[in-house]
């Protein structure tokens, strides 16, 4: 599966918004890393980071797993809300 794709999935599934959730991928300049841009809107905002981060870190921990799995670059997810 797409590492994008599945974020979004991941994403979606647990905002009230699911419609106002936008996930796109970035190139770095460092070869071995995927950027991965996720935009919430800003009531979601606690949903995606989590208690302590412990939501945020999961997702990336999955996405993460993921990519290795499919012999993918290494991931960096970031969430920002608009």
């Amino acid at each position: 599966m797409d590492l994008v794709k599945l974020t979004e999935e991941i994403i979606k599934s647990i905002v009230k918004n699911p419609d106002k959730v936008a996930v796109k991928q970035f190139d770095t300049e460092e070869d071995n890393f995927i950027l991965i841009q996720v935009i919430v809107s800003e009531e979601d905002m606690g949903a995606v980071i989590g208690r302590e981060g412990r939501m945020a870190n999961a997702i990336r921990t999955i996405v993460q797993a993921s990519g290795y799995i499919n012999g993918n670059k290494k991931v960096k997810i970031n969430v920002d809300s608009f």
